[in-house]
C-alpha cells in the first residue's frame, strides 16, 4: 500500500475467498476505498497470486477487498481453488 508518501507492507490472514474478492484480518490500517497490491498464497500454486484490490469494507482489523484487474488465468486459478475449498468443508 502507498501511505504517507511511501510504500508500506502489512501481513494478514485470509478468512474468505471468492471469485471477486477476499476477506482478511490485517496487521496494518487501511481506509475504505484505498487501492492496494495483494499477494495471496494459494494451495494449488507454487507462487502467490499478485493482484490489485480495493478496500470495500472495514470492521476493526477485518477487511474486505474487491479484486480489480484479474487476468483470465488468475480468474481460473481462483475458481479452481474455490471449488477445491468448497469440497473440503
Amino acid at each position: 500500500m502507498f501511505q504517507n508518501g511511501e510504500f508500506q507492507t502489512c501481513w494478514g490472514r485470509s478468512t474468505e475467498l471468492g471469485q471477486d474478492g477476499i476477506g482478511a484480518t490485517l496487521t496494518g490500517s487501511l481506509e475504505t476505498g484505498e487501492i492496494v497490491s495483494l499477494e495471496i498464497p494459494l494451495p494449488l500454486s507454487p507462487y502467490p497470486l499478485k493482484v490489485r484490490g480495493i478496500v470495500r469494507y472495514r470492521q476493526g482489523l477485518r477487511y474486505g477487498f474487491e479484486f480489480l484487474t484479474l487476468s483470465q488465468t488468475q480468474r481460473d486459478m481462483i475458481h479452481r481453488v474455490c471449488e477445491m475449498l468448497a469440497t473440503r468443508s
